[in-house]
C-alpha cells in the first residue's frame, strides 16, 4: 500500500469517528447539513474554492459528480442555474444533498441521484457545465473499499477518472464546459495521459495552496476542453 493510499484510509477512519451523528456546518457564508457517513467539506478548502471559481451560467445547467453533502450543486442553483443533477455512488451522500437543497429553498432546481459515475442518467442527458471535486489519490487496481468514504478520497486504478474524461464530454451541450477539481495528492501526469488518449487537455484554471499539518497540498481547477496536448 503506497503511502498516499494509507494517508487516504487513515483520513477516511478519522472521518468516520468523527461522524457519529448529525452535524451543522458553515461554508460560503451558509449553514449546511452533514449526516453521517458523508465527506466533511470543512475538513479541505477544496469545496469552498471550487464551488467559487467555477463559472455557473446563469438559467443554464449544472451536473455535478461526487456531490457529498452537495453543497456545490446547490450552491450553483444559489448562483442561477436553473436545473441541478447531484450524483454520488454513497446513498447517504444523496440523501445529504436533497436535504440541504431543501433547507436551501432549491429542491425543486436540484435532483439528486445515486449513481456510479455516470450510470444513472440517461444517454441523452446534457448540461451546460459539468464539475468534479475528484477523488484524487489513486489506489491499486487490486485495492478493496471497505467503507463508503473511501470513494470520497481513493480512486482504485483511476477507474474514475478513465470514466469521467470519457464520458463526460457526451453530456455536454454544444457549448457546455467541463470541470474536475484535482489536488496535488493525486497523480497529474496519470490523469494527463489518460486526457491525451481522450483527445482531451487539461487548462489550469486556478490553484491554491493550503498547509495541514502535515503537508502542503495544492487545489487545482482545470477545465477539460477538447485538443490533445
Amino acid at each position: 500500500m503506497t503511502n498516499n493510499v494509507r494517508t487516504g484510509r487513515e483520513e477516511t477512519e478519522r472521518l468516520l469517528g468523527e461522524a457519529s451523528g448529525t452535524t451543522e456546518f458553515e461554508l460560503l457564508g451558509l449553514e449546511w447539513t452533514l449526516l453521517p457517513g458523508v465527506f466533511a467539506p470543512f475538513h479541505s478548502p477544496s469545496t469552498s474554492h471550487y464551488s467559487q471559481w467555477l463559472p455557473y451560467p446563469a438559467g443554464g445547467s449544472l451536473l455535478e459528480m461526487g456531490c457529498g453533502a452537495g453543497v456545490t450543486a446547490v450552491y450553483g442553483a444559489l448562483r442561477g442555474c436553473t436545473a441541478v443533477t447531484a450524483v454520488d455512488i454513497v446513498p447517504a451522500a444523496v440523501d445529504n444533498a436533497r436535504r440541504n437543497a431543501e433547507r436551501h429553498g432549491v429542491a425543486d432546481r436540484v435532483r439528486a441521484l445515486e449513481s456510479d459515475m455516470f450510470r444513472a442518467l440517461d444517454p441523452g442527458e446534457r448540461y451546460d457545465l459539468v464539475f468534479w471535486n475528484s477523488n484524487a489519490i489513486e489506489a491499486p487496481a487490486d485495492f478493496v473499499y471497505t467503507q463508503d468514504l473511501e470513494h470520497s478520497v481513493l480512486d482504485r486504478g483511476y477507474e474514475s477518472h478513465r470514466a469521467y474524461l470519457r464520458e463526460a464530454p457526451r453530456h455536454l451541450t454544444d457549448t457546455g464546459r467541463l470541470f474536475i477539481g484535482f489536488n496535488s495528492r493525486g497523480d497529474l501526469d496519470h490523469l494527463q495521459r489518460i486526457a491525451d488518449e481522450e483527445g482531451l487537455r487539461l487548462q489550469k484554471i486556478n490553484s491554491t495552496n493550503h498547509e495541514f499539518p502535515d503537508r502542503v497540498v495544492e487545489f487545482r481547477l482545470f477545465e477539460i476542453v477538447r485538443g490533445a496536448s
